[in-house]
Order: C-alpha cells, then structure tokens, then sequence
C-alpha cells in the first residue's frame, strides 16, 4: 500500500499575501510619504495657507526657497503650502466620508439581508431608486438643504466641508449595501447562524457576534476603495465649484483655480502640475492597496 502523499504547501494567510504584493508595497510606501508630508506640515500650511504676498505672484517653481518650491500663484500664495494643506483637506474629507458610507452600507445591507422578506425587499427598492437619480443633483440638493444650517452652528469656513463629506457619505453607500447583503444571505443559512438563532440570541447579537466578524475582508476592501472614490469626487465637485471654496484649498480647488488662471497670455503649468500629480499619485496608490487587498482577501486567491 503506497503512504498517503502530505501536502507541504503552506497557506498564505491574507495579511500576507497583501504584504507580498509589489503594487500593494508601493502605494503603502506613497502613501506614507504623502500622508506624512501633509500631517507633518500641517501645523504650519493651517495658519499660512492664505498668506499673499502680490510682489511675488506667478513665481514659477525652483526659487531658492523651500516655502516657494512649486512656485506661486495669481496672489502670491505658496503653492507648495497650498498643496499640502489641500492634501490634509482631501485625505481627511475622503477619510469621512468613506467611513460614513460603510457604516450606512454594512447595516442597510446586513439588516436586510438578515430580515429578508418584504422588509428585504422594501429596502433594496429604496437602494434601486437612489442608484437612478443623478449623483450630482443629490450632493446640490443636499448641500442647499444643510449647508445654511451647519454655518450657523460651526462657522461658514467649515460648514462646506461638513456638508460635503456628508453629502458623498450618504449618496455612496449604495454598492457597499448591495455587496453585504449579499454576504448576509449566504452567511445566515449556515448551521452556526441557525444554531444561535436556536439558542434564542436576539438579532443584533447574531449580527454584531457571528455574521459581520466574517465580513471584515469584504468591508476593508470597500472601505480602501471608497477614499479614493470620495476624494475623487469631492475634487470633481470642488473642480465644478460645488466644493470647498478659496480661500480654503483642496487638490480639486486647486485644480480648479489652475484652469481658471491659465490663458493664452501666460501659462503657469505648475499650478496644475502639481496638485493634479499629488491628487493622481494619492489616488493610483490607494487603488494599488485596494486592488492588493481584494485579490488577498478573495477566496479563490491563489
């Protein structure tokens, strides 16, 4: 009788083939630097982001000064301080409103895939409706609605940030619904899920306990994914100048502005070199980690 042949292959868990993934080290890797240059200079670029100095206006970058390393703009202001404040805006707002989109998303889902029935059924329908009205027009309608409001309670500087990384938190929360619910449907006919609800547990605790533990990769894919989509289109938005407003700053305002100061007379190219280069490397690197991320996490991986 031949042995029994004994595999010596070793499992990979998922954290490790993530952290084997070239694409996944380099976005790791700019995204620390680019995180860590803004949160480093922050204190600085908070109090100096709309310092003018007009005698100095459209310097062009490789002045012998690090404060007007990328050159200046139609005011005089740094853009190197502008980028960096402009990236802490962005990544901040991408990170919020990311964050409030999977909690929207995870509990519509798992409540209505856990329910099932009409309730299921009611509350995929909502999710069908909001998925065919225009993006756009629900960000304006929001904003019109609560912007007012949230400027008497904390200020008209901050009231537009607030409003608009609510705005993309409740409008994109819709795809992470579908993809839990899905989950939940297959998880809920599983004998241990049928087994604590034979025990009497209540339904939060089926929830909170047993089906979103086994959620964690599907959720931390979208979430990775959903700040690059948040920030995308909080800079689309303040590109159309729906968004954050000057003289506050965001990579998509300076964008923005960079179109608007750009003309056949004179054409200074590094105002929109570089916060669309930081907004482009930020963006590649956080797709890098999500696309690392999905295929770690995907049970078919090899």
């Amino acid at each position: 009788m031949k042995p029994l042949a004994v595999s010596t292959r070793t499992v990979v868990p998922p954290w490790g083939r993530f952290l084997r993934a070239p694409a996944a080290l380099f976005g790791l890797i700019v995204l620390g630097l680019m995180m860590g240059a803004c949160l480093v200079a922050w204190p600085y670029t908070a109090d100096h982001y709309d310092d003018q100095n007009l005698p100095q206006h459209h310097l062009p970058p490789g002045t012998d000064s690090i404060r007007l390393l990328f050159g200046t703009d139609e005011l005089g202001r740094s853009l190197l301080v502008r980028t960096l404040y402009g990236g802490c805006t962005s990544i901040l707002l991408g990170i919020l409103a990311a964050a409030l989109s999977v909690v929207l998303g995870v509990t519509w889902g798992a409540v209505a895939g856990y329910v099932g029935g009409a309730l299921d059924n009611i509350m995929m329908r909502v999710v069908d409706v909001l998925f065919s009205l225009p993006y756009i027009l629900l960000v304006m309608l929001f904003t019109i609605a609560f912007r007012d409001r949230f400027a008497a309670w904390i200020g008209p500087e901050w009231a537009t940030f607030v409003v608009l990384f609510l705005a993309i938190g409740a409008v994109s929360w819709l795809t992470m619904a579908r993809v839990i619910r899905g989950q939940v449907l297959a998880l809920r006919e599983l004998p241990y899920i049928e087994a604590a609800r034979a025990l009497g547990l209540p339904t939060h605790r089926i929830l909170l306990g047993h089906v979103l533990p086994n959620l964690v990769g599907p959720i931390v894919v979208y979430a990775t994914l959903a700040v690059p989509n948040a920030i995308l289109q909080e800079s689309f938005l303040s590109f159309l100048g729906l968004g954050i407003q000057d003289p506050q700053a965001t990579w998509g305002s300076l964008a923005g502005d960079a179109v608007a100061a750009i003309n056949t007379v004179q054409v200074d190219w590094w105002l929109v070199v570089f916060p669309c280069g930081a907004l482009g490397l930020t963006l590649l690197s956080l797709n890098f980690v999500g696309d690392a991320l999905r295929d770690a996490f995907d049970p078919k991986s090899k």
